[in-house]
């Protein structure tokens, strides 16, 4: 008996508090539309939080992402425009305020492009040398040059390449241990991230001398870097691009990047021209066209023979020397495009098909 009394006063205790907290939780609330509900940008959406007749609410507020858009005092939901929202998975909750306490409610939509990517083609303009040791991660042209950023560890390397040539005319190698990736142009200096070591580099883009390091811990990779003279956009392996700050390289924002039927994944080589960010498709023959403001992909390239597989040695490898590093002459408009140690840099225009 000494025992078994403060048990059942613990017992007790136990279920009075469950059924206290049940009480308080919104499973009488529901909301709509259902968790998951794929939709096209520029159709609107209502949200509308339920619950009983009998629960009479001072105000229910709907949050879009965290960030209130709008407050009722009746039942009546409201219509979401979706038009100028990112793309990707947006969270949608109602807060519903009862005498001086609240109760949430959640729901979360995926946001596709508004419509089909337009496809595109391409037509070779002119073929210049490439250097078949260059495994292209970051390729850029500014003022005559490429600079390109190289990856695989005790090969990386940043160098400043004669277009004509192919060859190298200045060269900063990166330390042995790690694996090159992308790279841009901000100002007088040029920045590189590196693969899976969260470390990127800044460099003189005169003289190449290695300035400073800066801890990346953006994303879950390194990948492609591209600016578009106020702020740098960064990909990571997935089909999420990061929005960094050009001064300290910290994070300020994202878009993900779909078309109309799915989350487009692998994301790589970025570009920003004319305000848009080329991107290719890691292992494919595909450049994309992205909304830099929604994630949406607005054209497709099928780059497919650019470099024809019958003229490839037997020997190539076909799995890690893919097409990679898209560079943009601002001045004379011209594209070239390469990949990973091959023979050729490509001026190309593309052309609908």
């Amino acid at each position: 008996m000494k025992n078994k009394l403060p048990l059942i006063l613990v017992v007790s205790a136990l279920l009075a508090a469950g059924c206290k907290n049940k009480s308080n939780q919104p499973e009488t609330i529901t909301i709509s539309p259902e968790s998951g509900t794929t939709l096209r940008a520029g159709n609107p959406v209502t949200v509308k939080a339920s619950y009983p007749s009998d629960l009479k609410p001072d105000s229910v507020v709907y949050l879009l992402d965290s960030v209130k858009i709008a407050s009722k005092k009746d039942t009546s939901g409201l219509t979401l425009k979706t038009d100028t929202l990112k793309l990707g998975s947006r969270l949608i909750t109602a807060r519903v305020y009862t005498g001086g306490k609240n109760d949430e409610i959640s729901t979360n939509i995926v946001l596709l492009a508004a419509k089909a990517p337009e496809e595109l083609t391409y037509k070779v303009v002119k073929v210049y040398p490439h250097d078949t040791s260059a495994y292209t991660e970051g390729l850029l042209y500014q003022d005559g040059y490429l600079y390109e950023s190289t990856g695989e560890p005790g090969h990386s390397d940043l160098r400043k390449v004669s277009l004509e040539t192919g060859k190298v005319v200045q060269r900063a190698r990166i330390d042995p241990k790690y694996f090159g990736e992308g790279s841009a142009i901000v100002g007088d200096k040029i920045m590189m991230l590196t693969y899976r070591d969260k470390v990127g580099f800044v460099f003189d883009k005169n003289t190449f001398k290695l300035l400073n390091t800066f801890t990346n811990n953006v994303g879950v990779e390194g990948w492609g870097v591209a600016l578009d003279g106020k702020k740098i956009y960064m990909d990571d392996s997935t089909n999420r691009i990061w929005f960094l700050n050009k001064d300290n390289y910290h994070q300020i924002g994202y878009i993900d990047v779909y078309d109309d039927q799915k989350a487009i994944e692998k994301v790589n080589e970025l570009e920003y021209i004319d305000g848009k960010l080329y991107s290719n498709v890691y292992t494919t023959d595909t450049i994309l066209m992205i909304n830099p403001k929604t994630g949406a992909v607005l054209q497709r390239i099928d780059m497919k023979n650019l470099w024809p597989i019958a003229d490839r040695p037997k020997d190539f490898d076909f799995e890690n020397n893919v097409l990679n590093g898209i560079a943009w002459d601002a001045k004379g408009k011209r594209l070239f495009v390469t990949g990973k140690k091959w023979p050729h840099l490509y001026q190309v225009e593309f052309v609908k098909k």
